[in-house]
């Protein structure tokens, strides 16, 4: 295929071809299987430098304009879409043309992305400022119902954002090492740690 995008951000490997960007979308559409959003494939494609940020902005733009995906709902409060029979003809006939490794991280990060909203959406973080810091105040939920809620002190922003960060990324095992500690569990909270650190020695 032709280089015809501009290849600013672009990493050793990425796309350079405006098509092999609409299928390379077509691709984690059909892959994923579920909605997303437009800034969320964004996102997944440029994480690793695989194509140009503004030609992957236009290449979706296009792919809604031709009937490839179309819109379906809101996903995180933003516009969804999802792959139209014509996109998978795209995604199914054309796919092998992409590279494996492109296709495999951008199929990963897609997920992953998808992973880290829904805990966002249903697990609870705030960050609010005091006269001596930040206090961080998180919560995990169990649907119709509070499992744990708790408030940290941290002196600076940036420690609250990791704060913050940590617990979005194990909201469960914060629980479940917190209910250990509480019960005396020794063997819950050790599996708990292992979920995080791996073996424990």
């Amino acid at each position: 295929m032709a280089f015809d995008t501009f290849d600013e951000g672009i990493a050793p490997g990425g796309l350079r071809s405006k098509n092999e960007i609409k299928i390379l979308i077509c691709y984690l559409y059909n892959s994923v299987g579920d909605k997303m959003s437009k800034s969320l494939v964004t996102e997944a494609i440029n994480a690793d430098g695989l194509a140009n940020f503004f030609e992957t902005v236009i290449a979706f733009d296009e792919l809604v304009a031709a009937g490839n995906l179309r819109m379906d709902g809101e996903a995180d409060g933003e516009p969804a879409y999802v792959i139209t029979e014509n996109g998978r003809m795209i995604a199914g006939q054309l796919e092998t043309t992409l590279a494996h490794t492109v296709k495999q991280k951008s199929y990963d990060c897609a997920l992953r992305l998808l992973g880290e909203r829904k805990t966002a959406k249903e697990n609870f973080v705030e960050i609010s400022k005091t006269d001596n810091g930040f206090f961080v105040n998180c919560r995990v939920s169990g649907g119709n119902f509070d499992l744990l809620s708790f408030t940290l002190f941290a002196p600076d922003y940036e420690q609250a954002e990791v704060i913050k960060k940590n617990f979005l990324g194990y909201p469960r095992t914060v629980y479940k090492t917190m209910l250990g500690l509480m019960t005396k569990d020794t063997e819950n909270v050790g599996g708990a740690l292992e979920e995080v650190y791996g073996t424990l020695i």
